[in-house]
């Protein structure tokens, strides 16, 4: 089984997973609402960096109309499918927190549960599931835990670090224990707009390996000896001067 709030990348996981595996369910909760993650941001980072985020994450959204002939090339190139199935079932809640999802699960019974792209379960829904829960995050935990970890590890001339991890997943951002990491390279033309596609594209078989590692009982631990850092959206004055000053954009 699987959660997801939707999009593109989520689906060239899933895909992947279905065609190793056999159909599995997805759960697709409705996105966050902006005025619900600008209110819980906001007590993290203030008011002000925050709406600099916002700015950021709207001017990404903008950015990805240019982005489409790379986002085109990628998924050419790795012959992703962004897409369900005809077939696919998708069962559709409000939210991965509601008592509705919790009561979809125990009717379900997974082996497993694979999280891409959802809000973070609250320890409520966590106690609720008894079965085990992993996520894949686009950035290599524990250096880029949170948002946007290609990006940081470009802007830190970190390069080394652009890449993504799949872990256990426990009641922190990011933080449970790591099963297996994937690092890419990207391209001069990849963006903000296209990072995410390009990491789903190289991480295909790593979420694959932490499935199948559980479904056979031989689940691994991977030790990882990096600094631990949450990251968000870059300020759009940030963004914009790094993207003029040094071309990461």
């Amino acid at each position: 089984m699987a959660i997801t709030a939707g999009g593109p990348y989520p689906w060239v996981i899933f895909n992947a997973l279905s065609e190793h595996f056999g159909p599995i369910t997805v759960i697709e909760e409705n996105p966050e609402s902006k005025a619900e993650m600008l209110k819980r941001r906001a007590r993290k980072v203030g008011y002000v960096n925050t709406a600099g985020q916002l700015a950021t994450m709207v001017a990404s959204r903008l950015g990805k109309r240019f982005a489409t002939k790379r986002e085109a090339q990628i998924i050419d190139e790795f012959e992703l499918q962004t897409a369900p199935g005809a077939d696919q079932r998708i069962i559709s809640v409000s939210s991965a927190n509601d008592a509705e999802c919790t009561r979809i699960i125990a009717e379900e019974k997974p082996n497993v549960i694979v999280l891409v792209g959802c809000r973070m379960l609250r320890p409520k829904t966590l106690a609720a599931i008894h079965a085990p829960i992993i996520n894949y995050h686009a950035g290599i935990n524990p250096k880029y835990r949170g948002m946007m970890g290609g990006y940081w590890a470009l802007v830190n001339n970190d390069v080394e670090n652009f890449g993504t991890t799949v872990h256990r997943v426990d009641e922190g951002v990011d933080t449970g224990a790591v099963l297996y990491q994937a690092r890419m390279t990207p391209s001069p033309a990849d963006t903000i707009a296209t990072y995410a596609m390009i990491m789903a594209a190289h991480s295909r078989q790593i979420c694959i390996r932490a499935v199948a590692d559980i479904l056979q009982g031989k689940q691994k631990i991977v030790t990882v000896n990096l600094p631990s850092k949450q990251w968000y959206y870059p300020p759009v004055w940030f963004y914009i001067r790094t993207g003029i000053m040094r071309g990461i954009w």
